[in-house]
């Protein structure tokens, strides 16, 4: 006695493997079908099987016009039925995509993050006088710790401002304030105390 066995070695290839070999078989014989009126029947069947093999999908929005795109993949664009929407082409399938380039960096200054070109900007906008005064001024702290935090553990507060000076397009200058950023030392210890858990307090440091 001889069985006719098939092996996936021997079989062809599924277009989309995740309705499996018997939707695919159905949607072959569906092509093969003369009669126009049989094609629409047993393609609004094969649908309706779809739908039920992919429950997901009827949460996505259109999730119907997503099957019969997916019928017509399936059918390698041949099948000619009465479709509720417009057949897509090979073409539009197998298109390449438009090339995407990479985000470029607002500044060679990498390390203070984008984060500060942003407030660099902001404060742009606002009106002279001592809420500017005092944005700009913390802006310039931040921007100390995040060079801190990425290149050394001092830096001069010439530095900063001079970078500040090239970020803000020469708008912003306190080369010449005489008043001085926050103390690296200081910057150090509230990054290196960060994440830290407070230790608790026992008696005898506390009478201590």
């Amino acid at each position: 006695m001889m069985f006719d066995l098939e092996y996936n070695s021997e079989r062809e290839t599924l277009i989309i493997p995740e309705y499996g070999r018997h939707i695919q078989k159905l949607v072959n014989h569906c092509v093969a079908l003369e009669d126009r009126e049989e094609r629409n029947t047993m393609a609004q069947a094969i649908i309706n099987v779809m739908g039920n093999l992919q429950p997901h999908l009827r949460d996505v929005p259109d999730f119907k016009h997503k099957l019969w795109d997916q019928l017509h993949i399936m059918a390698s664009f041949k099948l000619d039925v009465d479709s509720p929407y417009e057949t897509p082409s090979k073409e539009e399938l197998t298109e390449k995509p438009t090339k995407l380039d990479y985000p470029k960096s607002a500044s060679k200054y990498r390390f203070y993050g984008t984060n500060i070109q942003t407030m660099i900007d902001v404060a742009l906008t606002w009106e002279d006088g001592d809420m500017k005064e005092a944005l700009i001024f913390t802006i310039a702290n931040h921007m100390k710790k995040c060079y801190l935090n990425w290149n050394k553990d001092t830096v001069e507060d010439t530095v900063i401002l001079d970078h500040l000076y090239e970020l803000s397009g020469g708008k912003i200058d306190m080369r010449s304030v005489e008043e001085e950023l926050s103390d690296s030392k200081n910057l150090l210890r509230k990054r290196n105390n960060q994440g830290q858990k407070a230790k608790p307090i026992n008696k005898k440091n506390r009478k201590k």
